[in-house]
């Protein structure tokens, strides 16, 4: 039996919509800004080079924590370089953006931004699906969905090791302490990057679920109000994280190439 708008009793209307908004917007704008992030990941990840400045000590975020033998000299500086030689075909950031892109990929928001931009499923409100049959994610591929919650532990690593970059960018050209424009884009994207990541539904569920009575729990309650606050504006820390990274890896690109000099406030 069909379902949905062509159920039997439902009115017959042979648009397919009857808002007179620009309903089309939202979806097209989406699908604008997510298949620019995607070219420019996928640029990125095949240019494998100019993404370490020694003199600053500034790492590209989408080759961070870069742990092959490939990586040029002094970019392993978390954890050594415990991967072999990669093929000539192959870049580090090819293994590094792997959870952040699962975490992204299966994220609450996310699902909903590319279902209705890229699949039409559905495009927007009061507008039908763009596909006749609908099965959720309870079938293959999309019931990896659920995966989520794992690769949010993930990407606290993720956001830890950035947050060391940030750290060690606050570096000078005599070997000091140094701050310049790279350092403090590089902050800003962290603090984004956890404002996004800790505003997740997962990370809110895993802080204050399976709780019959916040009053018996004070800690994990005072840390669920924390969490219910960025949640509440996840969809924007999705949003400015995501041009947070791509801004502050194309910046040390620009630096580690000379295209860019790096304005210095300190040293």
């Amino acid at each position: 039996m069909a379902t949905g708008t062509t159920s039997p009793g439902r009115a017959k209307i042979g648009a397919r919509t009857l808002r007179t908004d620009r309903w089309w917007q939202a979806p097209l704008l989406t699908f604008l800004g997510l298949a620019g992030f995607l070219v420019y990941g996928f640029v990125r990840i095949f240019h494998d080079s100019d993404y370490w400045v020694e003199a600053y000590h500034y790492i590209a975020p989408f080759y961070s924590p870069c742990l092959s033998e490939s990586c040029v000299p002094g970019s392993s500086h978390f954890l050594g370089q415990p991967f072999p030689q990669l093929p000539s075909w192959m870049s580090p950031a090819m293994i590094v953006l792997i959870l952040p892109a699962g975490f992204r990929a299966t994220c609450y928001y996310y699902r909903k931004a590319y279902y209705r931009s890229f699949w039409l499923s559905p495009p927007a409100c009061a507008v039908p699906d763009g596909h006749k049959t609908y099965t959720g994610e309870t079938r293959f591929p999309l019931i990896f969905q659920n995966v989520h919650r794992y690769f949010f532990y993930l990407a606290v690593l993720v956001a830890a090791v950035l947050t060391f970059d940030a750290c060690i960018a606050f570096h000078g050209k005599d070997g000091g302490f140094g701050i310049g424009l790279g350092t403090v884009i590089l902050w800003v994207n962290v603090v984004l990057i956890w404002a996004y990541t800790l505003g997740c539904h997962s990370c809110r569920n895993i802080v204050g679920g399976r709780l019959n009575h916040f009053s018996r729990h004070p800690v994990r309650y005072f840390f669920w109000t924390q969490v219910s606050k960025l949640n509440r504006n996840h969809m924007l820390f999705a949003w400015l994280s995501l041009f947070s990274v791509i801004f502050a890896d194309a910046y040390v690109w620009a630096v580690a190439s000379g295209a860019v000099t790096d304005f210095r406030f300190y040293n």
